[in-house]
């Protein structure tokens, strides 16, 4: 274990201290046949960067000092990754075609943070969260070069872990990962197996934990693609907002209202549909107001995760990227109506129903080039949901977790959702230009249902 002395300011209020590094190698070796991971068409095609989550746990004293907590998180993670073998392996740096599942580890922080859980979860803006992720791994930034840079030569870590504890106590719990061995659904059942392993790790029974997370196997190709990468500039910013459930249920009333009379009614919608929806509508409104009040054409993408779309569904605890793109171009302002956005949404979703197999599912990517599907990528605006996933479930043996996010400037023009504290609602995390954004925090018909 490597002591690291420096201190670094991160955000505007709280003091991190990185405390000790170690790398953490699966408990018993990958076999020989599965030492080579080859990834997929949409692996090659997702984005270069790590997705970061992290999960913020009261003291709660149930689980004895900081260091017992820590050797437990530390031998279940080892345990967790003999199944998860690709996690600890490593991968090229430019246009990886495979991972090398040779159990070289992944990386694990301790840091030490200024701050009580209370006042932080109550004081801080999202960049402050940038601080508890390991050497600023969050969406686009890369790893940051020095001495203890996760990239040697041209080899990336896919995965590195850091636990921060708060001056009550508190922990917070970030992973970051590589979006190209895995999507998000993937990220949250890995977290949900490695809790459940850290509280078989500290109980009293003996016979191994059933972690069972499925690798399908691919042919090994190479579309010489770098990946999609995340358009984040300084001019971006990344503000939350929370919608509890009677807010989202007023909006599906309104949206039934809305399109009632129009030919196109929108009887049944969801609340990920809605949501979505709003926040295109008062997004575009911003930008079109900025400029001048003209309206630029905006495209829209939505990730939808394929797993359940098969005619034989994958188990959704199937590892790696499953997901493909909804597309939607608004040539006009009408075509921001609810009726015109959500029933292409829901269109473009039954189109999706039903498929053969995932060679099939490759097909239903988009028909351009992988250089014009960048730059499309570019101008979009973009959703992905990560609601209905048991994120407040991932307990490691320090109680549930009261709150769980992600980090960082996704990519401009983007929306996550995800559930919101003891399932009462969704929060929307919003990356916009700043000017945009201005005009968004200050917007009536969002802030009436936040």
């Amino acid at each position: 274990m490597t002591m690291i002395s420096s201190l670094i300011r991160l955000g505007r209020r709280q003091l991190h201290t990185i405390i000790s590094r170690d790398i953490i190698k699966p408990s018993s070796p990958t076999p020989s046949h599965l030492r080579i991971h080859n990834l997929s068409l949409l692996d090659q095609i997702a984005a270069k960067t790590f997705m970061p989550i992290v999960a913020f746990y009261p003291n709660t004293d149930i689980s004895g000092s900081s260091d017992v907590k820590t050797f437990d998180l530390k031998n279940s993670l080892s345990q967790t990754l003999t199944k998860y073998y690709p996690f600890a392996g490593r991968h090229a740096k430019m246009a990886p075609s495979y991972v090398d599942c040779n159990d070289d580890g992944a990386v694990f922080l301790e840091a030490s943070v200024g701050s009580t859980l209370l006042d932080f979860l109550k004081r801080s803006q999202h960049e402050d969260l940038d601080q508890f992720f390991p050497y600023g791994r969050i969406w686009c930034n890369e790893n940051r070069s020095g001495g203890h840079d996760l990239q040697s030569n041209d080899r990336v870590i896919p995965l590195a872990v850091q636990v921060s504890r708060l001056e009550c106590g508190g922990v917070a719990l970030a992973v970051s990962l590589s979006h190209k061995i895995a999507d998000g659904s993937s990220l949250l059942h890995f977290l949900n197996d490695w809790a459940k392993m850290g509280r078989f790790c500290s109980s009293e029974q003996k016979q191994p934990f059933p972690v069972g997370p499925r690798f399908i196997p691919f042919q090994n190709i190479n579309t010489n693609f770098d990946g999609i990468s995340l358009a984040v500039s300084n001019d971006c910013i990344t503000r939350s907002f929370t919608f509890p459930n009677s807010n989202i249920n007023d909006l599906k009333n309104k949206v039934k209202s809305m399109t009632a009379g129009s030919g196109h009614p929108i009887t049944n919608p969801t609340r990920v549909e809605v949501l979505t929806w709003l926040l295109f509508k008062r997004s575009v409104a911003a930008a079109t107001k900025n400029n001048s009040g003209s309206f630029r054409p905006p495209s829209f993408g939505h990730m939808t995760n394929i797993r359940n779309k098969m005619i034989e569904p994958l188990p959704e605890n199937t590892i790696g990227n499953f997901f493909t793109l909804m597309e939607i171009l608004a040539m006009n302002e009408d075509e921001t109506k609810p009726e015109s956005f959500i029933g292409e949404l829901k269109k473009q979703k039954m189109q999706f129903q039903g498929l053969q197999n995932l060679e099939d599912a490759f097909g239903h990517l988009p028909k351009t080039s992988l250089e014009e599907m960048q730059r499309k990528f570019d101008e979009a605006y973009s959703c992905t949901s990560l609601c209905r996933y048991p994120a407040y479930e991932i307990n490691f043996g320090l109680g549930n977790p009261v709150k769980i996010t992600t980090g960082g400037n996704i990519k401009k023009n983007c929306f996550v959702l995800m559930d919101a504290p003891n399932e009462d609602g969704i929060e929307a995390l919003v990356c916009l230009e700043k000017q945009d954004m201005a005009i968004v925090q200050t917007d009536p018909e969002l802030l009436e249902l936040c």
